[in-house]
């Protein structure tokens, strides 16, 4: 590239410090044209002011506020598994009308949320204690069944029968024994017992069995549970089960001892689960209809409130005069690109109707400007390189173009395979072609960086094709495209000379000669011979 009878490429763009005076009632169009045309960096007239006392330290707040409403939407989108719409130019939204929608869609969101996490826990409760009920239910009537069994056992045909039908044979002094029934954890099932047993002294009784996985109320994960049912006497021991259910983090639910009060209880309980499964699958309908309306605006959104955060950021560092009427900037400029800013200032104007424009106007000065090298996409990859290990000083000469050439040779110097290397090149001939569909695309870490240096693999493949062709190596195989070697043993050439008829005659090979005469072994030699095509 040639301008002006210098070659910008291999040196910095000539900069020139600029005064901007815009007015106030235009200053963020301004600024929002100049960040678009890309060509000024503004210096901070501000330094002695703190955060807080800047001009537009509450539109910052109110950016950063939406960002952060912006990224629980994000996350919101991305637990559903929907995906982002692209960014396909959609109509840009005022600040106060942006934070306002993002407002209502965050309170609406919160309660679907809150909502459905109510209902979740509702029916997380109502299936454990369903299982209490099949489970521990199954104890009662399996224990009343053998209760049955032994006291028939006992009291048919023997001596010990009562000969009338009232007369019982049991201690009129009864003790009623208590339960307690719940779901746990399987992992805390055997220190659960184990701690039982030792507070109440062993005068207890535990049964439980295993449910499988079971979503749990608290966490709202799945857990592998137990049914247990402890059963007890006195007041005593009843406390301290309760302490230490709730010690174990075991869910506890009532459990009625008639069989009858059971099963309607059953009843009521699974027609319960019914209804809250029908309103969980609404309000997960409706959820995911709010998302999707989330995720076709959430990349514009993102955008847009990048773009206010930094307009805004840019006006702090203005210089407001005791009016507040006119904004003072001053910024480096390059000398090449004067016109586009004069351009896009006019371009301002004229959308504003305004009479007054923005003033634009060399400033003398005796600072040292910045380095600006202007790139395109084929070069910014290797600007970028050589950023990396250092910036240039202002008007020096650039090492970039040449890295252009040399990085991508050392790296087939290393790489140097002629397989991966049409490998390589189909890749990056494939984001080359595609990178407008590309660049349009939420691109993940790994592809993002690819697609950036889209160009720098091309070079590579290239140049690896190159040099895995000169090493005649394709997938760590190596080839015969040009021949084993150009040397060749003498031995092997078919001619049957000896070891020795090579070492003492200089005709066959003067080489091997010369070698012969300094040697006293006369077997050890191994001489090559030049063979001409």
């Amino acid at each position: 590239m040639f301008k002006g009878g210098t070659m910008d490429m291999f040196r910095s763009e000539e900069m020139q410090l600029m005064q901007l005076m815009m007015p106030a009632e235009s200053a963020h169009d301004t600024v929002a044209a100049l960040g678009h045309v890309g060509l000024l960096q503004f210096k901070d007239l501000n330094t002695d002011k703190s955060a807080f006392q800047k001009s537009y330290s509450t539109q910052v707040k109110r950016c950063d506020e939406m960002a952060r409403k912006l990224r629980f939407f994000h996350d919101q989108v991305q637990k559903s598994e929907l995906i982002v719409g692209a960014r396909m130019g959609q109509d840009s939204w005022e600040l106060d009308e942006l934070e306002a929608k993002l407002d209502e869609l965050e309170s609406e969101l919160l309660e679907i949320n809150g909502n459905s996490e109510r209902l979740q826990r509702s029916h997380s409760e109502l299936m454990e204690l369903q299982l209490v009920l099949e489970k521990a239910g199954g104890f009662f009537d399996d224990a009343q069944h053998r209760a049955s069994a032994a006291h028939f056992e006992s009291s048919s045909g023997t001596m010990e029968a009562p000969l009338l039908a009232g007369e019982s044979t049991t201690d009129s002094k009864t003790v009623r024994l208590g339960f307690v029934a719940g779901v746990i954890q399987q992992e805390k099932l055997i220190a659960f017992e184990r701690l039982l047993f030792r507070a109440t002294r062993g005068n207890m009784f535990l049964k439980s069995t295993a449910v499988g996985s079971v979503l749990d109320p608290t966490t709202g994960e799945k857990q592998e549970k137990a049914v247990f049912v402890v059963f007890f006497a006195g007041e005593r021991a009843r406390t301290k089960i309760l302490k230490i259910c709730e010690a174990f983090g075991a869910n506890r639910y009532p459990f009625p001892e008639e069989p009858a009060r059971q099963r309607q209880m059953n009843a009521e309980v699974t027609a319960r689960l019914r209804e809250l499964h029908t309103t969980i699958e609404a309000g997960e309908r409706h959820r995911e209809s709010v998302l999707q309306n989330i995720a076709v605006n959430l990349d514009s959104w993102t955008v847009q409130t990048k773009q206010e955060t930094a307009i805004y950021h840019t006006l702090n560092k203005l210089s407001v005069d005791t009016s507040r009427k006119v904004l003072v900037a001053e910024a480096w400029c390059p000398v090449s690109g004067k016109q586009q800013v004069q351009d896009a200032l006019s371009e301002v104007a004229q959308r504003a109707n305004s009479s007054v424009s923005t003033i634009f106007q060399p400033l003398v000065t005796y600072e040292q400007p910045p380095t600006y090298f202007q790139t395109n996409k084929i070069t910014h990859s290797f600007q970028e390189i050589v950023d990396a290990y250092g910036v240039a000083k202002y008007r020096e000469a650039n090492p970039a173009p040449f890295t252009i050439v040399t990085f991508p040779f050392l790296f087939a110097v290393m790489f140097g395979d002629f397989g991966h290397g049409m490998l390589l090149l189909a890749f990056a001939l494939w984001m080359v072609l595609r990178e407008k569909i590309m660049g349009r695309q939420q691109l993940d870490e790994i592809i993002g960086m690819c697609f950036g240096g889209r160009y720098v693999m091309l070079l590579m493949a290239i140049f690896s094709i190159y040099t895995g062709l000169i090493y005649n190596e394709c997938f760590s195989i190596p080839m015969s495209i040009f021949g084993k070697s150009h040397w060749a043993c003498a031995e092997e050439s078919g001619q049957g000379y000896s070891l020795l008829q090579i070492k003492f005659n200089e005709t066959l090979c003067p080489t091997a000669f010369e070698a012969g005469l300094s040697m006293n072994d006369r077997v050890s030699p191994a001489a090559f011979l030049l063979l001409h095509a």
